[in-house]
């Protein structure tokens, strides 16, 4: 083969690729796992493929299978290669604290999430001590660009042609929805940060902060996920400004990891 030439695709990228899949399908299947009819109907593969990766994955100790459930789990090197990527890529580790003292400070839910794709993920949810809470989104939500506060922050803070090709390309999954996150993304663009007035769940209202890099780009955002009444305009305010203040400290953290980002 010539120098810098590319290897020919033997099918091991595609072996590869599927095995992330299926390791991405187990870590959400949470404490309870899922079965092996669950994740072949999930990743839409044959059985017998999901049943030969997950052997490879449980060999090297990515995934392992409960002897009497028969379900599949994340399995130990998960958790350490997790430990080891967290001080330096893991933006929960680096925001933990802005969420538990906004948490405090406010008595309602807030949620960190993150870009992955043309979707976003929540990475965490920290209730505070008010008692009536809205479930619009969980820990390990997975949700098209755009849809919720902090997913509109991070769109938002995309620039302008980048994201509006992002919407387009998940319109198919957000038809109903996209007149209204079309005024929800200019509301951010506007004003700094996004606001969603119980556009996926009635009475389930919130607020998102982007969390940039140092370059602008949208690491994350926080937001703050309250019903209806607790989100009048006077609170609204105190909100965002909470939440520009969390965020801000959390992008210094994150300016610190990298000198090259701190360069750009």
């Amino acid at each position: 083969m010539r120098d810098g030439a590319a290897p020919a695709d033997t099918g091991g990228t595609q072996a590869v690729a599927r095995a992330l899949s299926l390791l991405s399908l187990v870590g959400r299947g949470g404490a309870q796992g899922l079965g092996l009819a669950q994740l072949a109907s999930a990743s839409g593969l044959a059985r017998p493929t999901v049943r030969r990766l997950l052997l490879a994955l449980g060999a090297a100790r990515l995934v392992e299978q409960d002897r009497v459930t028969r379900r599949y789990h994340l399995g130990p090197e998960t958790y350490l290669l997790a430990g080891f990527a967290a001080e330096r890529h893991g933006i929960l580790h680096h925001a933990r604290d802005a969420m538990e003292r906004l948490a405090h400070e406010t008595g309602d839910t807030v949620l960190l999430t993150v870009p992955q794709d043309d979707h976003t993920l929540c990475l965490e949810r920290i209730e505070g001590g008010f008692p009536v809470r809205t479930h619009a989104l969980m820990r390990g939500d997975r949700k098209p660009a755009g849809v919720g506060a902090g997913a509109m922050a991070i769109l938002a803070a995309l620039p302008a042609p980048e994201a509006d090709a992002l919407l387009a390309r998940v319109a198919p999954l957000v038809s109903e929805l996209m007149p209204g996150l079309l005024k929800d993304l200019a509301h951010a663009r506007a004003h700094g940060h996004a606001l969603n007035p119980g556009r996926i769940v009635a009475g389930s209202w919130g607020l998102g902060v982007a969390i940039p890099w140092p370059d602008g780009r949208p690491a994350g955002a926080l937001s703050i996920a309250a019903i209806e009444n607790r989100m009048t305009p006077a609170r609204q305010a105190d909100l965002v400004a909470a939440l520009h203040r969390e965020a801000g400290l959390i992008a210094q953290r994150l300016a610190e990891l990298d000198p090259q980002r701190r360069k750009a």
